[in-house]
């Protein structure tokens, strides 16, 4: 047994007799149940042009709205290329309608700004969607666990195939394990064949 310091900042500091690595192994089991619980948030990118047609640009506004309510964020880039970038309030133009058409499960991260021939802005799930996407993942996690455990419980150890019950018929007393077989009386006039001994099984 080991004297632990558990909490080192109470006054005065609180210590626990116990087993330090039975105590390591537990928080390291603790930690590692709460990572598999956690939502990580990725950061999407969707580019679009000055001239995206309609179909594309609804085609990317759903990509981002699927994106959104699965809890990550999204970074929507628009790419000016050759004399386009002197037309910048078309890049601010389809940002403002992204934004609108996403006010519903979407806010604001960080406002429209130009990054070299780029325009962009994030956009970051609103609460109620970020709160139900958590809810998701922990769902996810839990039945996940579930499967795992009931994994290892069907496969545990299985009984080797057994015979009639896993019993040997008995042999009689001095019957050897495999027989000889019969004698065959040689033809007239050929010298009988020496006995092969048989061994018997190991």
């Amino acid at each position: 047994m080991d004297l632990v310091e558990v909490n080192p900042m109470a006054k005065p500091p609180v210590c626990k007799i116990m087993d330090y690595g039975k105590f390591k192994y537990e928080e390291k089991k603790k930690a590692s149940e709460a990572k598999k619980k956690q939502v990580v948030v990725h950061l999407k990118e969707v580019k679009l042009r000055p001239k995206t047609e309609e179909h594309d640009y609804e085609f990317k506004v759903r990509n981002i709205k699927r994106f959104l309510e699965e809890g990550n964020k999204a970074k929507v880039t628009i790419v000016f290329r050759g004399r386009e970038i002197t037309h910048k309030e078309l890049g601010s133009a389809i940002l403002d309608d992204v934004n609108k058409d996403l006010k519903d499960v979407a806010m604001v991260e960080q406002a429209p700004r130009m990054e070299g021939r780029q325009m962009f802005m994030i956009l970051a799930p609103n609460p109620k969607v970020a709160q139900r996407a958590r809810e998701q993942a922990r769902q996810q996690a839990e039945a996940a666990a579930k499967a795992e455990a009931a994994g290892k419980k069907a496969g545990g150890p299985q009984e080797g195939g057994k015979v009639d019950g896993g019993k040997q018929e008995a042999r009689p007393a001095g019957k050897p394990e495999v027989e000889a077989a019969p004698a065959v009386a040689p033809p007239q006039g050929e010298p009988a064949p020496e006995a092969s001994a048989v061994s018997g099984v190991k």
